[in-house]
């Protein structure tokens, strides 16, 4: 089986990646496509929590950056992976990628990155659980611990 990690550069979408690895049989995967989409005219940069400030140039090398961190979760593990940029709407090239490489499954987290974290959730996971031609694991973030009030 093929399957399809996205990331925006945040670090939910690298927790997503690890949870794939968690519980996911490598004899079972064949490929891991990791897919970044740049944005061209975006006013807000691509998301660079992953490289920890090491980037200075453009939205290609921020996306590039992430997509080799995401990778190397999958390093030695067992099933070949590719790295990929493509351009365009997070969700439509996402959906694209799982079409054109017969994926089996689509990894994406809820909450990275946007204008907001709500504008992801409410648009890019949720798009592509709507439209992908495979099953879709949506990784939600870890709760963050309540705080208790003295």
């Amino acid at each position: 089986m093929h399957v399809i990690v996205a990331t925006d550069g945040s670090r939910q979408s690298l927790a997503a990646a690890k949870h794939l690895k968690s519980f996911a049989d490598p004899t079972k995967v064949t490929e891991i496509s990791v897919v970044a989409v740049i944005r061209p005219l975006a006013s807000v940069a691509f998301a660079d929590d992953l490289s920890e400030g090491k980037i200075d140039g453009s939205f290609r090398d921020a996306a590039q950056s992430a997509v080799d961190t995401i990778a190397a979760v999958f390093e030695g593990w067992g099933p070949k992976v590719n790295k990929r940029i493509r351009s365009g709407s997070a969700a439509n090239e996402i959906i694209k990628a799982a079409k054109q490489y017969d994926a089996g499954l689509v990894v994406v987290a809820a909450g990275g990155r946007g204008l907001s974290d709500s504008v992801l959730v409410g648009s890019t996971a949720q798009r592509v659980q709507h439209y992908a031609p495979c099953p879709v694991l949506v990784v939600r973030p870890a709760p963050k611990p309540k705080r208790r009030r003295s």
